[in-house]
């Protein structure tokens, strides 16, 4: 590992956080001008937006070579978007969530997580899996606009929304946007490739630590600006929707572009891609109890994006401490877990009906 390279690394960052940053700005205000509500801009335009870098740097790693960086950066990414950066979002406030989250886009999320880690169980993401998820994503894009449509009029802005800008310059914010993405994720690519060759850790590895964190920062950017704001909406709606968007597009396409699809490593087989479902899974019930994510659910997002980092560690370091470390973790920590969000959901259920009971009355 080379001074150049640590610069290299830093470099990346900077570039995918202002591509990110302006391609933001940009594809909002164009989605803004055709009536799209800030729900569906969060779920669509913006989380295509910030799933940009995820696209640029596991592309470059796949036509690079560098096969465990592409999927340890989409597995690592859709995890961080959860537990990093919707626990930080709800602890600067707590995040409301709408139905529609709930009744689909939620589920949308495991479903192409569960599909994921059916099509990686022969080791492949291959190019006919590729092109089954880029066409579920395209199904939920269409329907997620023709529902927005239907309820809004083209060229209205929502409040507090008003367009400062010529659709042109919208344009031309993208398409810098996108050429800072491309660069920066180049670059990100080179360092981390070098840093772990050098450290003797695998790219699996670098790719669900650093590399995720790195390009999920326009979603944590987004996100925390998105609810400091008051635009809690759009905040949930871009970390489920990137999310979906990094499964449908990033895998999918580079599994297209890719002669022989993406190669999926043993280990992200047995642990990061079941974890990476556990997920999606668990925001199920947390976004269904009260349609909020309280501040005390965010701080358990961080506090297992902590442990999960953690074993991370411990198992590239082969750490004597690891098989005690994954004992407390799954032995503890994740039982309690699942009865506390158990009990929270029936309670929930419990709530609903009485107040069913007494809407309809003697």
């Amino acid at each position: 590992m080379t001074l150049a390279d640590v610069l290299l690394l830093l470099g990346g960052f900077v570039l995918l956080v202002g591509g990110g940053e302006l391609l933001v700005r940009g594809a909002s205000g164009l989605a803004r001008a055709v009536g799209l509500s800030p729900l569906i801009v969060g779920l669509t335009v913006v989380s295509f937006a910030t799933s940009a870098p995820e696209l640029a740097v596991t592309l470059d790693a796949a036509v690079s070579g560098s096969p465990g960086l592409a999927v340890g950066n989409v597995v690592g990414s859709n995890i961080a978007n959860v537990l990093l950066v919707l626990g930080l979002s709800a602890l600067v406030t707590p995040l409301v969530v709408r139905s529609r989250v709930v009744r689909l886009d939620v589920p949308v999320m495991i479903a192409l997580s569960v599909a994921f880690y059916v099509m990686s169980l022969d080791g492949t993401i291959s190019t006919l899996d590729g092109a089954v998820l880029l066409g579920a994503l395209l199904l939920y894009v269409v329907r997620a606009i023709m529902a927005s449509r239907r309820s809004r009029q083209p060229g209205t802005a929502a409040p507090g929304e008003a367009r400062t800008r010529p659709v042109w310059q919208d344009a031309l914010i993208v398409a810098v946007g996108v050429g800072l993405l491309v660069v920066g994720a180049g670059w990100l690519v080179d360092s981390a490739t070098a840093i772990a060759g050098s450290l003797g850790i695998s790219d699996l590895v670098i790719g669900l630590t650093v590399v995720a964190v790195g390009t999920s920062l326009p979603e944590l950017a987004t996100s925390v600006i998105a609810v400091r704001r008051g635009e809690r909406d759009l905040a949930v709606g871009n970390v489920v929707g990137s999310n979906i968007f990094n499964i449908g597009s990033v895998l999918g396409l580079t599994a297209v572009i890719s002669p022989d699809g993406v190669p999926v490593a043993d280990a992200a087989i047995a642990f990061d891609i079941p974890f990476m479902l556990a997920v999606a899974v668990a925001l199920l019930p947390i976004v269904y109890t009260g349609a909020a994510v309280a501040r005390w659910e965010g701080a358990l997002f961080l506090g297992y994006y902590v442990a999960y980092t953690g074993y991370l560690l411990l198992d590239s370091a082969e750490h004597d401490l690891l098989p005690q470390y994954s004992w407390v973790m799954l032995g503890f920590v994740v039982p309690i877990t699942v009865v506390t969000l158990t009990i929270l959901s029936l309670a929930e259920l419990r709530r609903r009906a009485g107040r069913r009971m007494t809407r309809a009355g003697p």
